[in-house]
C-alpha cells in the first residue's frame, strides 16, 4: 500500500521503538520520513537502512526539548523536500519516582522533552502548515496521561498535557485544514519495558482484555491511519492502543 507517496513526515524519537516501526511504515508507504532523534548512532543505522532499501530518509539529530534545535531541523527538512506534511510528536522519556523521592531534576527533564518538546516541534512545523494550508499532527500521550499511574507524577503530567494541547491545537488550526490527534498506547513490548521482570510482563498481559502486550507495530498503525486520507474528519480525538485495558 502506497498511501503516503510525496509525503514528507517528521517522526520524532524515530531511532528505536515505536518512533523506528513509524519510520519504517511511513518510509514503505512511500513518505520522504525525516528521523529525529538524540541517538545518533541508531539513527544513522535506520537511515541507512531504509537508503539502501531505495526509500526516502533523513536522520538529523534533534533534542527537541531545545527550540533552536528544532527551528535549525525544521528549516533543513523543508529546504531539502520543500514541505511538511506530517509531524508526529512521538519522542518521550521516563524517569520514575514517587512524589516524595522526585527531584526536581526528574520532574523536569521529563516535561522538558515529553512535553515541551511537543510544544516546541509543533510551533516551528505548524508555521509550514499553516501555509500550505494542510498538515496532520499527531501526538504520542498514554494511558498513564488518561488515568494516571503509581511513580509517574512527571510522565503522567507531560502526558495528560498533551491531551490538553492536542484538543487546543484542533481548534486553532482546523481552520488551516490542518488535523491534531492524540494517541495513547498501553502497555507496549518495546525496549523501555525489556527490563522489567518476566512474572510482571505476566501480570501485565493479564490486565489486558487481549491477554497480550501491544507491538510497536500496532501504534505506528494508528499514527498511520491518522495521517491518512482515511482521517481527514477526524481531529482533536483520542485513540488509546491499550487492547482494551482501560476499559
Amino acid at each position: 500500500m502506497i498511501r503516503f507517496q510525496n509525503k514528507v513526515v517528521v517522526i520524532t524519537g524515530g531511532a528505536a521503538g515505536i518512533g523506528k516501526a513509524a519510520v519504517e511504515k511511513f518510509a514503505r508507504e512511500g513518505a520522504a520520513v525525516a528521523i529525529w532523534d538524540v541517538n545518533e548512532t541508531q539513527g544513522k543505522e535506520l537511515e541507512l537502512l531504509l537508503l539502501t532499501d531505495g526509500l526516502i530518509a533523513r536522520f538529523i539529530k534533534v533534542n527537541t526539548a531545545d527550540y533552536a534545535e528544532v527551528e535549525i531541523a525544521t528549516k533543513e527538512i523543508i529546504r531539502q523536500f520543500g514541505k511538511i506534511d506530517v509531524l508526529i510528536n512521538n519522542a518521550g522519556i521516563t524517569r520514575d519516582a514517587t512524589l516524595q523521592k522526585m527531584t526536581v531534576d526528574i520532574w523536569q527533564q521529563v516535561i522538558d522533552v515529553n512535553l515541551t518538546g511537543v510544544f516546541n516541534c509543533t510551533k516551528a512545523i505548524s508555521a509550514n502548515m499553516i501555509e500550505n494550508k494542510s498538515g496532520r499532527i499527531i501526538n504520542t500521550s498514554s494511558i498513564v496521561g488518561l488515568y494516571g499511574n503509581y511513580g509517574q507524577t512527571n510522565y503522567a503530567a507531560a502526558k495528560s498535557g498533551i491531551i490538553g494541547l492536542t484538543k487546543t491545537w484542533a481548534r486553532e488550526l482546523g481552520k488551516y485544514n490542518i488535523t491534531v490527534n492524540a494517541v495513547a498506547p498501553g502497555f507496549i513490548a518495546t525496549d523501555m519495558i525489556a527490563t522489567i521482570p518476566k512474572k510482571v510482563i505476566e501480570a501485565m498481559k493479564e490486565k489486558v482484555p487481549l491477554r497480550k502486550l501491544g507491538s510497536a507495530e500496532d501504534v505506528a498503525n494508528v499514527y498511520a491511519f491518522l495521517a491518512s486520507n482515511d482521517a481527514a474528519f477526524v481531529s482533536g480525538t483520542v485513540i488509546s492502543v491499550d487492547g482494551g485495558l482501560t476499559i
